[in-house]
Formats: C-alpha cells, sequence, structure tokens
C-alpha cells in the first residue's frame, strides 16, 4: 500500500476548530430574555440599551421583579449562587454581571457549573466587552450550555447603520424626521452614537412639529465643524484657550447658544451626581459607560469647583434665553469658569 509522500502531513498542522454557536444571536435592538443572555460585542451604549430593555420587558411580564448586579472582575466564590438562590416569594430574577471580559477564575468555573442547572425564572445577563478573557465560557454559552442567546453590540461604524439607528428612535417615540433632518444629525454627531442618541432624544421631547433639516439646523448648526460636546470635554480638560476658540467657531458657524449651554450642563451634571459616590451605575440612573466617563472628567476637580461651575451654567442659561444682552459674553464667561474648574482667580 502507497504511504503519504514523506514530510506533507507533519508539514501541515490541523486547523484549530472554531466553537461552534448553536443559539441565535441576535442584534442590540432585538434583546429578549432567556436562561443566561450573552451581551457581547464593544459598543457600550448599545450594550445599556440592550440590557435596559431587557429588565423592562421582564418587569413588565412581573413587577415583582428582583435585580441583582455583580462584577465580574472582583467576583468572590459563591455571589452568583447566593443571588440566585430562590427567594421567600419566588419573585423573578435578572442577575447583571458586568466586566465579564475581566472575570476571575471563580467566576468562569461557578458561572459553568451554574449554567449545567440554571435557576427558574431566573434570566442571567453576562456583559462582555470583547477580548479572549473567559473564552471557555463564552464558547460554552454559544454551544447551547445554559440554552441561552447572544445579543452582539458591535460599534456602528458605517453610515447607514447610523441613519437607521436614528430613524428607529423617531419612529420608536412616534414622530416624524425627514430623511433630511436624520442626515443632518448623523453628521453632527458622527463620532458618539451615545451623543446621537441624546441630540435625537432632545428633538423628540423639545420639537413640535415634523422635525426638518431647519430644525436640526436651529438646535444644532456648526455641529458638523465643532460639536458643543468637543467644547465641553476640552474645556473640562482645563485647556481654556482651546475650548474659546472652538466655542467661537461654533458660533461662527451658526450654532445656538442653548444647546451648547445644554451639553455643557449634561456633562457637569453627570460628574456631580458622581463624585463622590460609592454607588453603582444602576442606583445613580446612570450607564455604566456615563459614570466611567464621568469619573475621569473628576480628575483635577474638588465639589465646591463643581458647585460654582453649576451656578455658573444656571447664569449663563438664563443668559443665553434672554436675561442678559450678551449671550455670547455669557457663553465665554462659562468657559472660562469651567476650563479653570470653578477656582476662584485673582
Amino acid at each position: 500500500m502507497a504511504g503519504r509522500p514523506a514530510g506533507k502531513s507533519a508539514s501541515k498542522a490541523p486547523a484549530k476548530a472554531s466553537a461552534k454557536v448553536t443559539i441565535p444571536q441576535l442584534p442590540w435592538s432585538q434583546a429578549r430574555p432567556a436562561p443566561v443572555v450573552l451581551v457581547s460585542g464593544t459598543e457600550g451604549f448599545l450594550a445599556d440599551r440592550a440590557i435596559r430593555a431587557l429588565r423592562d420587558e421582564l418587569k413588565r411580564n412581573d413587577p415583582s421583579l428582583e435585580v441583582s448586579d455583580l462584577e465580574a472582575d472582583g467576583y468572590s466564590p459563591g455571589q452568583l449562587l447566593t443571588v440566585a438562590s430562590p427567594s421567600l416569594f419566588g419573585e423573578p430574577r435578572m442577575i447583571r454581571v458586568i466586566n465579564v471580559e475581566k472575570c476571575t477564575d471563580a467566576f468562569i468555573t461557578e458561572t459553568l457549573g451554574y449554567l449545567e442547572s440554571p435557576a427558574d425564572d431566573t434570566c442571567l445577563v453576562l456583559r462582555h466587552g470583547g477580548g479572549v478573557r473567559g473564552k471557555k465560557l463564552l464558547d460554552a454559552i454559544r454551544g447551547g450550555l445554559g440554552g441561552g442567546v447572544e445579543v452582539v453590540c458591535t460599534e456602528l461604524k458605517k453610515e447607514q447603520d447610523k441613519v437607521d439607528f436614528a430613524s428607529a428612535e423617531f419612529k420608536k417615540a412616534g414622530r416624524r424626521a425627514t430623511p433630511g433632518a436624520v442626515r443632518a444629525l448623523v453628521a453632527a454627531f458622527s463620532d458618539d452614537i451615545a451623543e446621537l442618541a441624546s441630540a435625537c432624544q432632545q428633538l423628540i421631547a423639545d420639537a413640535a412639529a415634523e422635525i426638518t433639516e431647519v430644525t436640526v439646523e436651529n438646535y444644532y448648526s456648526g455641529r458638523v465643524e465643532t460639536s458643543a460636546f468637543k467644547v465641553a470635554d476640552v474645556a473640562i480638560a482645563g485647556r481654556q484657550g482651546e475650548a474659546l476658540v472652538m466655542l467661537r467657531h461654533a458660533l461662527a458657524s451658526g450654532a445656538d447658544p442653548v444647546p451648547i449651554v445644554a451639553a455643557f450642563a449634561m456633562k457637569i451634571r453627570t460628574m456631580a451626581k458622581v463624585s463622590g459616590s460609592r454607588a453603582n451605575a444602576s442606583q445613580l440612573g446612570l450607564a455604566p459607560w456615563q459614570v466611567d466617563r464621568a469619573r475621569r472628567d473628576l480628575q483635577g476637580w474638588s465639589d465646591e469647583g463643581l458647585g460654582r461651575c453649576i451656578e455658573t451654567l444656571a447664569e449663563t442659561d438664563a443668559a443665553v434665553k434672554g436675561a442678559q444682552r450678551d449671550p455670547v459674553f455669557a457663553l465665554e464667561r462659562m468657559v472660562s469658569v469651567i476650563a479653570s474648574r470653578g477656582e476662584r482667580r485673582g
């Protein structure tokens, strides 16, 4: 019997088989409850949206829902079994676990054991932001252990994906937005899906009639060139000169002062809410990415400075709405106060 050519089999190592996916893989907008829900992907905002939608659906199904939160990177043995244990009154449970991409060995071992026989009336939600850590657990879930689903939250990189996202925001709210208005919004907020969502929600709340390109222009003119949130980021970081240049460019491009103040207020108030608090994102009524960003922004700030900036924001808000004759001066003063982190100078 003729053998294979010498050395041929040794030169070609067998390809490593990838884990077989047998569970449904859903987009973030179609998240649904299951005994285990793996929320994967790098887009934190969409992941937060999906998890919130899961909680809301479970809450509608049974208002007595009991929600527990765990952090996989600081997990201690026994935590999962403790929160998954049946309660006295048998309420349904939702267990939310964050930072699975940084999980401890104990978490992997105990979660694999749990998935062999998931608790009744319990939805275990695992948030994995990407990377290879916890691959054994992910492969097991994707292979069907626990009877779960995967909600995939990838970044929206294509313009059409962002247009579809913004259109869905208006449709969900029962509001009519013209295609031109949606594309203008996407052009103005293309760098950050969270800011795009916030802009959509502001128009939904404030605009009385059909949302058109004129509506977007009135609210967000100049943002294609200079985002109010970017001006706020630079000012909060203490770069006063750069922030003033960006502000003047936005105003010269036709930006309305009112949304500019609103962008600053949103960031400063979130920082104030997070400052000195040991509560988690859910207890603060914020998304985890908002808390992380606020904690980074708070470096170098004092509570007194935050308080002074909030007072300045209130004064500036009144000024740009007619209380003063020179709203531009009020805006520049606001930027200067925030760039100094509310410290008194002179």
